[in-house]
């Protein structure tokens, strides 16, 4: 199996501009047009190019993470554009001329965080002696929001560097950890600003979790509520609610609420219009442990009913 992050000599934990850094870093040692002839260093160029073009992608790194070499493999499938070659549109040596790319299969027209314009700009242009202005830094921030907020979404304002303010919007149903990328906020460069990535991190609820589009909570009932049904008030994060609780609930039953879960935008033949996820509750059956002598007898009675 393939390691990738021994081939670009970086750790698992390593962030996307270390990867960055360390593969720019092989690309001038290993560059063909600094290599003429030398396969060993061809070699040597493909391979962290392949490393690079899977680590510096969000996606197939997390894939590559969970399954190895053969998981991010998967994407050679037409899924990222590989095409089953190894490494996407690898067109060799160009008779000496440079080392071409074609990527006008990779990520299904998706957009592909690879740029080549910034790592070999030098390299190209008349016999390497122009290079394309480079951007300026990538800049990340972390903004930490609530956990009602990464259900519905927020605008939420940002300093970045002590220098700007920004509003930054968080849509609904955000991840934990997910980035957003804001275009022309980061660094100055001669080629212009660089990016910036608001890194989200999401605060715990006391009572509730999201599973994908669901909100999930659990809720405790006393054992006459579970064999009788009962009506109850419940605090939802779209405020109070009354649940029916069945007749005969056992313990660990998922009683349903329809749309109060997480939105998100859905589509039918009218068009898009925005939907909900749903909200699960997940019973937990209190039993007494000391009985009354009435309660005793009562539980007797029944238990001579076959209950």
């Amino acid at each position: 199996m393939k390691d990738y992050y021994k081939t670009l000599g970086v750790d698992k934990n390593a962030s996307k501009d270390e990867i960055k850094s360390a593969f720019r870093k092989l690309a001038h040692q290993y560059h063909p047009d600094k290599n003429k002839g030398n396969e060993t260093a061809s070699q040597k160029f493909k391979e962290a190019s392949e490393a690079y073009s899977i680590l510096s992608d969000d996606n197939k790194r997390k894939q590559y993470d969970m399954f190895g070499s053969a998981g991010a493999g998967s994407y050679n499938q037409g899924q990222s554009g590989f095409g089953g070659q190894g490494f996407a549109g690898f067109q060799g040596f160009n008779n000496g001329q440079g080392f071409h790319f074609d990527f006008s299969n990779m990520g299904g027209g998706q957009n592909v965080e690879f740029d080549l314009g910034d790592i070999f700009g030098e390299f190209f242009g008349q016999g390497g002696s122009r290079r394309r202005p480079r951007k300026g830094a990538t800049i990340t921030v972390d903004v930490r929001i609530s956990f009602k907020d990464s259900i519905f979404g927020a605008e939420k304002e940002i300093s970045i560097g002590g220098r700007e303010k920004l509003m930054v919007t968080i849509p609904a149903g955000i991840e934990n950890g997910q980035g957003l990328r804001v275009k022309g906020k980061g660094e100055s460069g001669e080629g212009g600003f660089g990016d910036l990535i608001v890194r989200v991190w999401v605060d715990e609820h006391p009572r509730y979790r999201k599973e994908g589009l669901n909100i999930i909570t659990e809720l405790p009932i006393k054992l006459t509520m579970a064999l009788l049904g009962e009506t109850v008030d419940l605090e939802t994060l779209d405020g109070k609610i009354e649940l029916k609780i069945p007749q005969g609930t056992t313990h660990g039953e998922i009683l349903r609420v329809k749309g109060r879960g997480v939105p998100y935008e859905g589509s039918n033949l009218m068009g898009s219009k925005n939907k909900r996820g749903d909200l699960l509750i997940v019973t937990h059956v209190n039993m007494p442990k000391n009985l009354s002598r009435t309660a005793q007898q009562i539980i007797g009675e029944l238990k001579d009913e076959g209950l």
